[in-house]
Order: C-alpha cells, then structure tokens, then sequence
C-alpha cells in the first residue's frame, strides 16, 4: 500500500512515498532555513507563501523518485497540525483537493505522532511499550507508546521547548539560526562543567520541563561578561548544552523504569544533537535501556513520517471529510 505524505506545519515543504507504512520509497524536503536565518527564526507570512510555490513541484519530485504516478498511490496523508496556521493550510487543503479528485482516503495527521512514528522507518525500531521524546523548537514532550498509535502523554514543557531555548541562547550569542547546530558545534570546543547553569524540574515522579529558567541563566552570565573570547563563549555553550542534556536523560531514564520499558526513541530536530544521543545513550545503558534516534533525514519536518502515520490511520478508518480543518496548537494525544 504505499501512501503519499505531505508535510507543511513550519518552514519545510516535503512529500514523500512510504510504502506499507515502513519501507521510505521516495522523500523530498525543500527548506526554507535560508530565507528565515536573516531574521533569527520564521516568519510565518514568507513561510505560507513559500509553500504554496513549492508543494506542486515537491509532490512531482516524491512521484518521481518512487517511479510511481497518481495512479499508483491507495491513500493521502497531511499534517493537520498543531503548526502554523497558514503553513498548514497550504499542505493540508492540497492534499484534501487532491484526494477529493482522486478518490482517494486522505489521514489528516497529528505532527507530534508522526515524529514517534519515524522510529518506525529504521532498520532497527524500539519495541512496543517504549517512551518516546519528541524534542524539537517548538516541543519537549515525553510518551509512553504502548502499541501501534497508542500514545499516552507523560510530561511536557511548561515554558520553552527545548529546541526553542537553544535557537534563543544562540540568537543571544551571535551564532547562526537555526540555533541547536551552532551551539553545538561550539561546545565541542568547550568545558561543560566550567560554567554550572541550572538543571530545572528534576523532582522526581514529574515529567514535565521548564527552560526558560536555563535560558534566562545564560542571559545573566552574558550581560554580566560583555567581553567573552572565544572560548569563554564554548565554556558557554557546553554548559548550556548540558543543562538541558541533564534534564532531558535524568527525565527520559526515570519515565522509562517507571514505566518498565527497556527501549527509548527520541524524535524532533534536536534528536539530531549528537552529544544529546550518544550521552543518553551512555547513561541509559548503565540501566539496560536501550536508545534509538532517527537519521538526520528523519529528525526534522518531512513527509515519511507523516505518511508512516498515515498509513496507520488509514488501516484503522481514521478518515479525514473535506469539512475538516487544521489546527494550531496540540491535540490531546492519548491511546
């Protein structure tokens, strides 16, 4: 059965074939991270009228690199949300025009569960019950997947996401957008314990996040020391990074022996932070919990995902009517 996947929720316009809700046929992922970096993060109205020129010619590169035509596909999936508003629009009302003339089912599809189903994409995928991280800019939630679609919300981010800190501590300190690379890539050059910053909501028993109080740190230090060199900017940089390392693995780790799970995904832009996988992964294993991450294809926004999802909905009826509509902010994800 293969599934044409449209994503549209931010700054990415994608399309992707994924056949038998597993196996990535054909993925295309046009960026707009060029066009928003002069500004330090997007700009909603460009983003809109971005996707529009490019969702036909995306969707016709997906066809064509899966060698398939309209002919050949049996379902349509479209994120419908949570995202921007008019971003979504654009993917979503194509993908209902599209389906509506080709008679087709169309899965109108949550983003955050999409990226939990990327994991499905891997070669190798975490087993059923897991917890899962969707970590990105605009989202730091933990789930318990206990099956196929079956998402139950453990905790989430009260203020900032984690993604969102990071882009704001690099905006503060004259990186690069997006910020997570960049801040990265500078503590790597760093000493994470030269500058201690604060490790939020660790109690334990609660899943939920806070960083803006890590972010808000960082700014103190930087207006109280205008005249950093370089490296005093890395020693920065890694402390930050691994204030919000330490919150995400002391979180993750103790959702997991809550919950007797051996397996951990982690999903989202920030899932692609290296230092974050293979410290999660170090500290995880000491408890026989095994890590899994997506490649960085699959981090951020694309399609494979979305048609992964897709595919599941539409196995079990969850069929999207041309009366149905986007939405912006997060949906109750609970199975």
């Amino acid at each position: 059965m293969l599934i044409l996947g449209i994503e549209s929720s931010c700054d990415e316009t994608a399309a992707a074939i994924v056949e038998d809700g597993v196996r990535i046929r054909a993925s295309i992922v046009s960026s707009q991270v060029s066009t928003h970096a002069i500004y330090g993060g997007v700009v909603p109205e460009l983003a809109s009228r971005m996707h529009i020129e490019a969702i036909d010619p995306v969707v016709d590169q997906a066809l064509a690199q899966a060698g398939v035509g309209l002919d050949d596909i049996d379902g349509i999936a479209a994120t419908q949300g949570p995202g921007l508003i008019g971003a979504l629009l654009v993917g979503f009302s194509y993908a209902k025009a599209l389906a509506w003339a080709r008679n087709l089912p169309l899965a109108g599809v949550n983003h955050l569960e999409a990226h939990i189903c990327s994991l499905q994409l891997l070669d190798h995928s975490p087993g059923f019950p897991f917890i899962a991280l969707v970590v990105s800019g605009g989202h730091t939630n933990i789930y318990h997947v206990k099956g196929p679609g079956a998402f139950s919300l453990m905790g989430q981010t009260r203020d900032d996401a984690a993604g969102e800190a990071f882009d704001k501590v690099a905006k503060m300190m004259g990186l690069s957008y997006p910020g997570g690379p960049a801040i990265e890539s500078l503590a790597k050059k760093g000493d994470p314990e030269k500058i201690k910053f604060p490790r939020s909501m660790l109690k334990k028993g609660n899943f939920d996040f806070s960083f803006s109080g890590i972010k808000s740190a960082v700014a103190r230090y930087l207006h109280e020391n205008p005249d950093m060199n370089e490296a005093q900017s890395a020693h920065v940089a890694a402390g930050f990074q691994m204030a919000v390392i330490d919150v995400l693995s002391t979180k993750l780790i103790a959702a997991a022996k809550d919950t007797n799970c051996t397996d951990i995904g982690i999903a989202g832009g920030v899932s692609a932070n290296k230092t974050l996988v293979d410290i999660l992964s170090e500290r995880a294993e000491r408890h026989k919990i095994k890590v899994f991450s997506p490649p960085l294809s699959l981090c951020g926004d694309n399609a494979a995902m979305i048609a992964a999802r897709g595919w599941e909905m539409i196995q079990n009826n969850q069929i999207c009517g041309l009366a149905d509509d986007v939405y912006s902010r997060v949906k109750a994800v609970v199975g």
